[in-house]
């Protein structure tokens, strides 16, 4: 299926950016510790562990999916997003404005994925979406605008970036499944992966 606006940019990160930007996903996580986030209505626990850089950060509870200026854990304010990360933003973007929220999913050694959905919560989607992914190997899959649409699915390995603008901004998209041992820049093994998104609309 043809998914305009979907740009992926393979191999973009060298191995010695790929290992900076670990380094830098540890240091956020030492003033924001990963946690678990949880399904809204259900409280089902996530596959995946996240944390928050920017001014924003999205999070997940039996409230709902939201962003808020605080870890939800701490109450502490997100830390800065790093400068490395945010050069990503500005080379490949091509939006005007920094992001406000660089989202960090942490996938496990085992059975962690993310199912369908689409980055809705955000007040304006005329900014791309930006993925980086770090250490093992992803299975993508892409949709289309509805969540019946039909799908398509391809590899994201480490140092890939993946822009989603245009109409495949808003088309359902997850992680079928990480392929264990596909990478060694992660010590303890699995997947790291940054989504930076503008949220408010620029002033």
């Amino acid at each position: 299926m043809v998914n305009e606006g979907l740009r992926l940019v393979p191999g973009y990160l060298s191995r010695s950016a790929q290992e900076n930007l670990v380094q830098e996903v540890e240091k956020v996580a030492e003033s924001a510790p990963f946690y678990t986030p949880t399904m809204p209505r259900s409280g089902r626990p996530f596959s995946v562990r996240m944390t928050n850089a920017g001014p924003l950060g999205w999070v997940s509870d039996r409230s709902g999916y939201r962003y808020q200026a605080e870890h939800p854990e701490s109450g502490e304010p997100w830390p800065g997003i790093p400068r490395a990360i945010l050069d990503i933003w500005e080379d490949l973007s091509g939006f005007p404005a920094p992001p406000q929220c660089c989202l960090i999913n942490r996938y496990g050694a085992a059975n962690s994925k993310m199912g369908l959905h689409r980055d809705e919560d955000e007040e304006d989607f005329s900014a791309p979406v930006v993925s980086v992914s770090l250490g093992d190997t992803a299975v993508f899959r892409i949709g289309g605008a509805e969540r019946r649409s039909p799908t398509s699915s391809f590899k994201l390995s480490s140092g890939d970036v993946l822009v989603l603008a245009g109409p495949s901004r808003m088309h359902y998209h997850g992680i079928d499944r990480v392929l264990n041992g596909t990478s060694t820049l992660i010590r303890e093994g699995g997947r790291i992966n940054l989504t930076l998104r503008r949220v408010t609309r620029p002033g």
